[in-house]
């Protein structure tokens, strides 16, 4: 089988965030990164899986600069055959998508895998729009895929039980908690990952749909108040004076 996976760099989640340029840009300095956890621990290793039992490669493919080939390195290390950077700013998920159908629309892969979302933007849309952008089925939030011959399997959670979905490829998942478990890169794999492939390539011209207004960061946690057990005059005033509804 032929699979591609996208990956994506997302700041270590102890980073402390901070903004520039007026609150227009994301403050990278300082920040270290890593490969978002649901491309990395769910569809990537998920991919390596599918290969182990039925032959084939996996090739992974990233929007962005030279700065996300330490994130992609890892995903080599990991096990995956080969790697495509396009050599572009990610500047938002249709624009990213748009990149990622692009190059894949010829080269006949089985089964186009992203994470469910990134941990930084929480968009949960590139994995949609890759699918419409080439025309193909998407199943979002998968947590199980089994592949027979041409036939995929799949399930996700839904409210109050499991929905299990069948499809023929060529299609794209989203990929969620429970699809695979995480792999620690060995000595061997991160030694290797030096020598495989990571193909740079242009990006095509496409108007950029958004742009961003401003970020802002969360109002602090404020303290805790804890009242009396007995005291339930007190909580109740609280409730209904101070507590706010989230």
């Amino acid at each position: 089988m032929k699979l591609l996976v996208c990956i994506s760099k997302a700041p270590d989640t102890t980073a402390k965030i901070s903004f520039s340029d007026n609150d227009t840009k994301f403050n990278e300095s300082g920040v270290q990164y890593i490969v978002n956890p649901y491309d990395e621990w769910y569809a990537l290793v998920r991919a390596l899986e599918i290969v182990e039992k039925n032959g084939g490669t996996v090739t992974t493919i990233t929007v962005g600069s030279s700065a996300d080939d330490p994130t992609i390195r890892k995903a080599l290390a990991i096990g995956a055959n080969d790697a495509v950077r396009i050599d572009s700013e990610a500047l938002d998920a249709s624009y990213v998508a748009k990149q990622i159908a692009e190059y894949a629309k010829d080269k006949e892969f089985d089964i186009i895998l992203t994470g469910k979302e990134t941990i930084n933007y929480n968009g949960a849309q590139v994995g949609g729009m890759i699918a419409e952008n080439l025309n193909q089925p998407f199943i979002s939030l998968a947590t199980k895929l089994e592949i027979e011959g041409n036939t995929a399997t799949l399930e996700r959670d839904v409210q109050g039980g499991t929905e299990v979905l069948e499809t023929q490829t060529p299609f794209v998942l989203s990929a969620s908690k429970g699809m695979a478990e995480q792999r620690i890169p060995n000595m061997r794999g991160i030694m290797a990952a030096r020598t495989k492939p990571l193909n740079v390539i242009p990006a095509i011209e496409i108007e950029n749909l958004t742009s961003v207004l401003s970020y802002s960061l969360p109002d602090a946690k404020s303290g805790c108040k804890y009242i009396d057990p007995e005291n339930m005059d007190e909580l109740v005033d609280l409730l209904h004076n101070e507590a706010k509804v989230i």
